[in-house]
């Protein structure tokens, strides 16, 4: 890509506007752009990142069997009132309006109650189950408190898993799995997430957040800094881990270990919802005896834009973003110094090798450019220059080390 035909360009200083740092990076950098308080619109360089999150979901719920499917975000009263979430919550969380013919419809914040009647077409016996089916769209949520750039939005990315079971062993066998999956997906993002016990309502005795820290996390968690167990501050077990206040200290009910208290931010979350949503759309199957059973279900959501800002929120230093090589933009920021012919002939190659390169041709100062370079932080900085001869000055991004390399050499270390 051609940094001078880019779409969206760097901003000299962060928006006056944003409070969060990831929306101010993000902004700044030329990734996002705010329309109103919780709703942005996406440059190219922010959907990029956005794209790669979702892929990287995508390939590890295909990975425990999920298909996915599109479900509609504009939704018709009806089965929302089936469950009594059209009022309670729906009134404060859900965008409601009526249609022209009179008819009442909101904008989907979640969807239990669409694709619950959903498998009530397609599960009728004990042989359609297990099942799993999950999407990755836009949700929509009335929030009060939209300031927090892509960690609290209006509108926001979500993907959503649904499982279906003839019974709580088999959910319980899926959870775990979707559990690990989950695992896996935040650490190819580049997070360590905490795996976090929290209340499971009127559902389950639990569910688990996924959880990464951050000084200007929203949500404030119990952790062990040896063996790594959890839990939210408000179920926190006091009594278990005696000592515990915001500083931590108390001692860890698993191994002992000295518990901290730590603001994190919340990325994902998976539930038991069991019969919660099955029972009231009378969704059954017929076991091996003809008999009727409730299905049993479960619940798996992560938030790519919300994984999105938590990077930028961890990933950064006082000159811009710091992007994990797995969901950066581009590979390499190709930057030319007065050796426009040459940079283009390397460009040429780079992109020949399946690399991804945002090559920066414009007519502007080399400070002008380096400064661009580190607010975006893509992960390699490439000069191009007299002085770099037949090779080429290679700066990893949030390291000082420059080392002039040859185009191979370059190649191989972009593969490592």
């Amino acid at each position: 890509m051609l940094q001078s035909k880019l779409f969206g360009k760097t901003l000299k200083n962060p928006p006056k506007d944003e409070v969060s740092v990831n929306a101010k990076l993000l902004a700044q950098a030329g990734f996002i752009d705010k329309l109103s308080a919780g709703i942005y619109s996406y440059l190219p360089l922010g959907l990029k990142v956005l794209n790669k999150i979702k892929q990287i979901t995508r390939e590890e719920m295909d990975a425990i069997g999920g298909q996915e499917i599109l479900m509609p975000t504009l939704q018709p009263a009806e089965p929302w009132k089936t469950t009594g979430r059209w009022d309670d919550p729906g009134k404060e969380v859900m965008f409601q309006f009526e249609g022209r013919s009179g008819k009442d419809f909101g904008l989907g914040w979640t969807h239990e109650e669409i694709v619950t009647p959903l498998a009530k077409k397609f599960i009728s016996s004990y042989k359609d189950l297990p099942v799993y089916v999950y999407q990755i769209q836009d949700k929509f949520r009335n929030e009060p408190r939209a300031k927090s750039g892509l960690l609290r939005g209006i509108e926001f990315s979500m993907k959503d898993l649904y499982s279906f079971h003839r019974d709580e062993k088999d959910l319980e066998k899926y959870y775990q799995k979707a559990l690990e999956a989950y695992q896996k997906v935040f650490k190819r993002c580049g997070l360590d997430a905490l795996v976090v016990e929290a209340s499971g309502g009127s559902f389950s005795k639990y569910s688990h957040e996924f959880q990464v820290l951050t000084p200007n996390g929203e949500d404030t968690i119990f952790y062990c800094e040896k063996c790594r167990y959890a839990q939210n501050k408000e179920i926190a077990d006091v009594s278990a881990i005696s000592g515990s206040v915001l500083g931590g200290g108390g001692k860890c009910p698993k191994c002992g270990g000295k518990i901290m208290a730590g603001k994190t931010i919340e990325v994902g979350n998976i539930f038991q919802l069991k019969t919660k949503y099955s029972a009231p759309f009378k969704l059954e199957y017929a076991d091996e005896k003809g008999q009727p059973q409730p299905v049993v279900m479960g619940c798996y959501g992560i938030g790519p834009s919300r994984v999105m800002g938590a990077i930028a929120e961890i990933y950064h230093d006082k000159n811009g973003i710091i992007w994990p090589q797995s969901v950066a933009p581009f590979q390499i920021h190709l930057i030319s110094l007065q050796e426009d012919k040459k940079a283009g002939k390397i460009y040429d190659e780079l992109k020949g090798q399946g690399i991804e390169v945002l090559f920066d041709d414009r007519d502007d100062s080399a400070g002008a450019k380096f400064a661009d370079a580190d607010l975006i932080g893509i992960p390699y900085r490439v000069v191009v220059s007299k002085k770099t001869g037949d090779g080429v000055e290679v700066k990893k991004r949030g390291e000082n080390k420059v080392e002039v390399m040859k185009i191979n050499k370059l190649i191989k270390t972009i593969s490592i």
